[in-house]
């Protein structure tokens, strides 16, 4: 079974940069997309043999996730019941016969650590919301996290200490949740793999120079490490400043 995580920055844009033939050149069992800054109303497009899930923020324009799947779920969540966060549409969580998989777009800190409150709030519940998945079933979490754990995981690691997504406040969050019972997808087949991103500022020509950041993850529940196949990072598709991520599994 092949899962795909993407970040795509405004779907409608992303349509007309790439969105399709990544659609068409992985054909993704399941496709999880985060920002997608629409209502599903807006859409002109439609893919065949998918069925489509949307959560959109109240705001326009704003956040939003989706899943694209070809197999129905059994059941389909949406949000973690908390306003604050579900009113930004950054959750969903579809249930297939053996597994529970969850898209997430992560609050963003901000520059200045504006909401780095809002987002240490959001971990704690995120992690007493898949607690209470994984009672039912293992559960794989994708998305884009908004988090570089190690220092492998960006470029300029000691310069952008303090930053946004990469506080100690945030890796140390990131942390805890592996340790509630999960494993880093790409870290578990590439533990010491550099220069493996997922995202890119669009200054200074950072994607050219490969001055990026790891921040899209697939987590594994650990019950599932012996089904794990392979992860990937797909850095040739360029439709937003993030790029897919995958799993494969078995």
């Amino acid at each position: 079974m092949k899962l795909i995580s993407w970040n795509v920055n405004g779907l409608r844009a992303c349509m007309g940069k790439g969105f399709l033939e990544v659609l068409d050149r992985e054909s993704p069992d399941v496709i999880c997309l985060q920002e997608t800054k629409m209502q599903r109303e807006q859409a002109d497009f439609a893919f065949p043999g998918y069925r489509e899930f949307w959560y959109s923020a109240e705001k326009k324009g704003y956040s939003g996730t989706a899943i694209f799947s070809k197999t129905e779920p059994i059941s389909v969540e949406y949000g973690m019941g908390v306003e604050d966060y579900d009113r930004e549409g950054r959750l969903i969580a579809a249930e297939y016969e053996d597994f529970i998989l969850v898209t997430l777009y992560t609050p963003n800190s901000q520059r200045g650590l504006e909401r780095l409150g809002f987002r240490m709030e959001f971990e704690d519940r995120l992690r007493e919301f898949l607690a209470r998945l994984r009672q039912r079933k293992p559960v794989v979490v994708c998305g884009d996290m908004n988090v570089a754990h190690r220092p492998i995981d960006l470029k300029n690691d000691r310069s952008n200490i303090g930053n946004a997504g990469y506080t100690y406040e945030e890796r140390g969050k990131f942390g805890e949740l592996l340790a509630s019972g999960f494993l880093d997808s790409y870290r578990f087949f590439y533990p010491e793999q550099e220069g493996a991103y997922s995202w890119w500022s669009y200054m200074n020509n950072s994607r050219q120079n490969n001055t990026g950041w790891r921040i899209d993850y697939f987590l594994a529940d650990q019950r599932l490490a012996g089904r794990l196949e392979d992860a990937a990072i797909y850095p040739e598709y360029l439709g937003s400043d993030h790029c897919p991520v995958g799993l494969i599994l078995k």
